[in-house]
């Protein structure tokens, strides 16, 4: 076969990895993995159905009732009037116009730009960084603290080990686990589908062959969850299956027989960790009455006690890593899963040494493991936002509804900022955020809602003025992370569909309407700034010793090379040696298995050790005798969140129209449910369609139900739906049934994976997917 001409591929990156696209009259023809990468994501051929598919935004959009009436609050039309058609100028005026009244009106603060979500994966149109850099030249914002990925462990880990990002960026590399480690276990598993993306994207995917070495060196792996294919690349994983949310009871009893068995590491717990003598008298019950033994936790965890001795005695006896997943933070109480793994590893007195101690979700993105280069080209510099006034990412609605209130969150006591304006640049909050029916509701609250979109979403659905942006596709960038080893050119491969423009277009003829454009774009164009970020970070690569093209050649080329430094990494080597000279960053300067500061908060639902707390919904819950089953709302296999639901490789997973939801077939025998019907989910929050897939590789009692099906609502009247007004979507997204409330008070975190429903077969007609039809749209009069 002929090889593809030259001329016709054009290099590009996803969060999923790179590839060459292949153009065509002009079109996309198909995107090709970059030669280097092993295990190239298919997500990306997938997009190529969705770049100019018909829900493409072709060209700025108004809600209609605003465009007549006005900036209005609670007015409730959001997301069900028809949008106007509206030249680039007009909008840009209208917006400019919006901007400065608000402003004027109510002050920075009034605008929220919590923007969150991955977008693009080049480093100079990230979304969030175009529109941060915009608004805080405009005198600023208020904005959103911690992700929903890890919300818990990014404020409990730092106040336990050290900063959360920077940690995870040190831990062990699978080299190092594969020549080292005895015994991998993985509370949460280590699915291979999580280790597609990474943010910024990466030339090679290195999760499956790190995940086949651990096999190949006779690596015993024992993961920990309701699903039994997270155990990755691993086919002969010992897979224990406890009852969602009762990891912490099962870690006790595993801490339980190390100091029953005289198993622990006094000698570490004593030199690197400060507070066992606290904690110690609440995991033996000498304190409440309750030992937290073997026995105990199998009452709560469903896994016999026998197996839960042994395993401790074998994490004693051997080289142990101990790898813990983000999903089990997303969980009420989710701070003490991290806080309890911590724990345990100190116990064992592994931290430090080669293949031993805690990692933080490897497999929970592409470079969680990886060694790479440890340097990344910068990104577009954004200046500091006079306004301090932030909300942790998860608390939303409580911002929207409840301005001016205060709440709880790290120590603090903080008021929601009354925000009058929403500005959405990358990200859809109706995918990430919890009981979508009342996200729905607290959105129509701000007097004017913005949002720049490649397509009509949820998102873009529930906005006032839409501006319709390129894809990766469409415009010219570089990126590159720390955990891979290679610098990427992405190349516009063709022009702009409809009239999108890019973020910083968007973002620049807003600054020269409001009076600051030289200030926001510095005299350069997009390729001028290409050229002046690869020029800073070839300077501080060349303080490291390494030595890059020139950004002529590095373009032509499409890559670069980078030398693997890091490589044998040991996460706490230094500390282990040395707690005095290496001291973290806690208080204390050691592991701080109790906390002095968390203590003083005087929080109920968070003390100051780890502790086991009775998750609000759970299967032992009395709530379980009404919603039977309890949901894990994971990360989809087939897409990045809810980004490219449109595209092919999504798509071709759908069964009848709907998102597959997993069932184990003790759960559906009873229902009448077979793989490939349709089935109704609900709880006291909403209800939503799925298309049933009947398996034994989820643990029986739960169901399994991937975020990032496009919220498509129904209105739901009739008796089949329960007769209320609670939202129906009829496509599967899951965060309709899903609970709003934080993790604790420490954390405010996601509790999404708290969630208890019941399933039943739909024998309805099937009412038609309209997210995947676009809204009317009408022209200008």
């Amino acid at each position: 076969m002929a090889s593809t001409p030259a001329s016709l591929l054009k290099p590009t990156v996803t969060h999923w990895g790179a590839y060459s696209a292949r153009v065509a009259g002009g079109q996309i023809a198909a995107l090709e993995p970059f030669a280097a990468d092993p295990d190239p994501s298919p997500i990306g051929p997938g997009m190529v159905q969705a770049i100019a598919d018909p829900l493409r935004i072709p060209r700025p959009m108004i809600r209609q009732g605003w465009l007549k009436h006005g900036p209005r609050r609670d007015h409730n039309a959001r997301g069900s009037e028809p949008f106007v058609s509206v030249p680039w100028d007009e909008a840009l005026d209208i917006a400019a116009r919006e901007l400065t009244r608000i402003k004027t009106a109510y002050g920075n603060a009034a605008i929220y730009a919590g923007s969150y979500g991955w977008a693009s994966a080049g480093r100079f149109h990230h979304a969030q960084g175009t529109l941060r850099r915009f608004l805080n030249l405009f005198g600023g914002h208020a904005y959103s603290k911690n992700t929903y990925s890890a919300g818990a462990a990014e404020v409990i880990v730092p106040r336990v080990m050290g900063e959360f990002w920077g940690l995870t960026s040190q831990l062990t590399t699978w080299d190092v686990i594969a020549e080292h480690t005895q015994l991998f276990v993985a509370f949460g598993g280590f699915a291979l589908k999580n280790a597609q993306v990474h943010g910024g994207g990466f030339g090679r995917h290195v999760a499956k062959e790190s995940q086949r070495k651990l096999m190949e060196r006779g690596v015993r792996v024992v993961t920990i969850g309701a699903v039994r294919d997270d155990t990755g690349a691993v086919t002969n994983a010992e897979w224990l299956a406890p009852r969602p949310n009762t990891d912490v009871a099962l870690m006790m009893g595993l801490a339980h027989t190390l100091v029953s068995e005289n198993l622990h590491d006094r000698g570490f717990l004593a030199s690197h960790c400060v507070g066992w003598e606290k904690f110690e008298p609440y995991l033996m019950g000498t304190r409440d009455g309750t030992p937290k033994s073997a026995d105990w936790a199998a009452a709560i965890t469903g896994i016999p006690a026998t197996t839960i001795a042994a395993l401790a005695r074998a994490m004693a006896r051997q080289r142990t890593m101990i790898s813990i997943s983000w999903s089990l933070q997303r969980a009420d109480h989710g701070e003490q899963t991290y806080w309890m793994a911590i724990t345990l590893a100190a116990m064992l007195g592994q931290i430090g040494l080669p293949g031993g101690g805690i990692g933080f979700a490897y497999a929970g993105a592409n470079g969680i493991g990886a060694s790479g280069a440890r340097l990344a080209p910068p990104s577009l510099p954004i200046p500091a936002n006079p306004i301090k006034a932030y909300i942790p990412v998860a608390r939303i609605a409580d911002m929207l509804e409840h301005p001016g209130e205060s709440f709880a969150y790290d120590g603090e006591s903080l008021a929601y900022p009354d925000a009058r304006m929403v500005y959405w640049c990358g990200g859809n909050p109706f995918h990430h955020h919890q009981d979508l029916g009342r996200l729905v509701r607290a959105w129509q609250r701000p007097e004017t809602v913005i949002v720049h979109e490649a397509w009509w979403n949820a998102n873009a659905r529930h906005a006032d003025i839409v501006f319709p942006v390129t894809t990766t596709l469409e415009r010219n960038d570089i990126t590159g992370t720390a955990q891979d080893t290679y610098g990427l050119a992405m190349h516009q491969a063709i022009a702009p569909v409809g009239e999108a423009r890019n973020d910083f277009a968007i973002f620049s003829g807003l600054a020269h309407r409001l009076g600051f454009g030289e200030r926001y774009t510095e005299g350069r164009d997009e390729m001028g700034w290409l050229t002046h970020l690869y020029g800073r970070w070839r300077e501080r690569a060349q303080s490291l010793g390494i030595a890059l093209p020139s950004f002529e050649t590095f373009w032509q080329q499409g890559h670069v090379e980078l030398p693997d430094r890091g490589a044998g990494t040991i996460f706490l080597k230094d500390f282990r040696a040395d707690p005095v000279a290496h001291r973290l960053s806690t208080p204390s300067g050691k592991i701080e298995i109790f906390s002095d500061a968390i203590d003083g908060f005087g929080y109920d639902d968070c003390p100051g050790h780890a502790t086991w707390f009775q998750p609000v919904e759970w299967l032992g819950a009395a709530k379980a005798r009404q919603y039977p089953l309890h949901m894990i709302s994971n990360q989809p296999r087939t897409r990045l969140h809810s980004q490219y639901d449109n595209g092919g490789y999504a798509q071709s997973s759908k069964i009848q129209g709907r998102e597959p939801v997993w069932l184990n077939p003790a759960d559906a025998a009873p229902r009448g449910i077979s793989s490939g019907d349709v089935v109704r989910l609900s709880n006291d929050r909403g209800a939503c369609l799925a298309g049933a897939v009947v398996t034994d590789a989820i643990r029986p009692g739960v169901i399994q139900l991937a975020t990032g099906a496009w919220f498509s609502s129904a209105p739901r009247t009739g008796a089949e739906h329960g007769g209320n007004d609670l939202p129906f979507c009829v496509h599967g997204n899951p965060n309709v049934l899903t609970r709003d409330a934080g993790t604790s008070r420490l954390a405010q975190g996601s509790s999404a994976q708290t969630c208890l429903v019941e399933v039943e077969k739909w024998v309805g007609e099937l009412p038609d997917v309209a997210a995947m039809k676009p809204p009317v749209v009408r022209d200008r009069m």
